[in-house]
């Protein structure tokens, strides 16, 4: 692991806007391209060459996991060494499953309290990441975790604090800020440090402003990951505040963003067509699940009262629920219990669901 910059040298995020040309062409690699390796001589065949911990190596057997993706043969190993890792890849391509690996592997057998907090943008992502921990921890006897987002009552949290404080606290930056703040969740003992989707998080003044505030709460000495499916090149100078010497994986080309196999089709509409089509292409399609997305609360409550009316089964899913309600309609789609769901831009970036295989944009993305 190496020292973190000291908490007065972090990122003043009122004066962004002068950050050194020489910082935003070294992420770009025009300058210092030491750290940008071509990973010819990184090559993994299984998990098993990787070395994890026998407990891993039985969690990925019952998940069925053999061999790595490209961003994992990449990234494990150096995170393994305890490197500050700073990682652009594609959706679907195994990022979770880095930083949850890399974490429980570097564990002490008896880790203290709150060694790992890792944050993301929304409470459903947090969700899900928590989820991730379930997985790959089942075989550990001295290691829990928690999430923490808005939304539940604060006691609730503050009790299991200090009543059960966690290994592992997964949630969003605002409520981790209030009980950090409050004195209720302490980060003096932690270890490993994350962001998902860190571009979100960083890109939004006042979360960004958050996660410095929560970031100089924490030990100079301890290992930082930042992960995002995108990550432009405004904002990886602003990453690179809060590490030292990342290693960094960056993939550039923007067709690479998408997945191989998958297809994408525009279709034009005036605006009083748009139910038409949507009602005959989820008629004509084979679909398992499908995701709508579309542009505000209003629009996807009324689409999906459209839907439901025609008979179909939709649920919607957006920010003005409440905690319990949207992550109840999570969990429903999740287990396959619903098949089509309508949502806000609340689920464009970082939730997994398996068995989505059609997306439909009702609306024109903002971005």
């Amino acid at each position: 692991m190496e020292d973190n910059q000291p908490a007065e040298e972090v990122l003043d995020y009122d004066e962004i806007d002068e950050i050194e040309d020489k910082e935003a062409q070294a992420a770009d690699g025009e300058t210092g391209g030491e750290n940008k390796l071509t990973y010819s001589s990184i090559h993994s065949t299984s998990f098993k060459d990787h070395m994890l911990k026998y407990e891993l190596q039985r969690a990925l057997q019952d998940c069925g996991f053999e061999n790595p993706s490209e961003v994992q043969q990449q990234c494990i190993p150096k995170a393994k060494m305890g490197v500050d890792v700073l990682c652009q890849a594609k959706s679907g391509m195994g990022k979770t499953a880095v930083f949850v690996l890399t974490v429980l592997d570097q564990l002490d057998e008896k880790p203290e309290p709150c060694s790992c907090l890792v944050m993301g943008h929304t409470r459903e992502l947090a969700f899900q990441i928590k989820k991730e921990f379930d997985r790959f921890t089942k075989y550990f006897k001295n290691v829990t975790s928690e999430v923490i987002y808005g939304g539940i009552p604060k006691k609730q949290h503050i009790k299991m604090l200090k009543e059960t404080p966690p290994t592992i606290v997964v949630g969003t930056p605002g409520r981790i800020l209030d009980l950090t703040m409050g004195g209720h969740l302490k980060l003096d003992k932690l270890k490993y440090f994350v962001l998902d989707e860190c571009d979100k998080m960083l890109e939004e003044v006042g979360m960004r402003r958050d996660i410095q505030k929560i970031f100089v709460k924490t030990p100079h000495q301890k290992q930082v990951m930042m992960f995002s499916a995108t990550m432009d090149k405004d904002i990886r100078p602003i990453c690179k505040k809060f590490m030292q010497d990342p290693f960094e994986v960056f993939i550039d080309d923007e067709t690479k963003l998408t997945l191989h196999g998958l297809q994408q089709y525009i279709v034009k509409l005036e605006e009083k067509d748009k139910n038409r089509k949507l009602h005959d292409l989820l008629d004509a399609l084979l679909f398992n699940q499908v995701i709508i997305f579309v542009n505000g609360v209003d629009r996807a409550k009324a689409l999906n009262g459209v839907l439901l009316e025609s008979g179909f089964p939709s649920v919607c899913i957006h920010s003005r629920m409440g905690q319990e309600e949207r992550i109840s309609i999570y969990k429903q789609f999740k287990d396959l219990e619903k098949r089509i769901m309508i949502s806000t831009e609340i689920f464009g970036r970082g939730i997994d669901f398996q068995g989505v295989n059609i997306v439909i944009n009702y609306d024109m993305p903002k971005a």
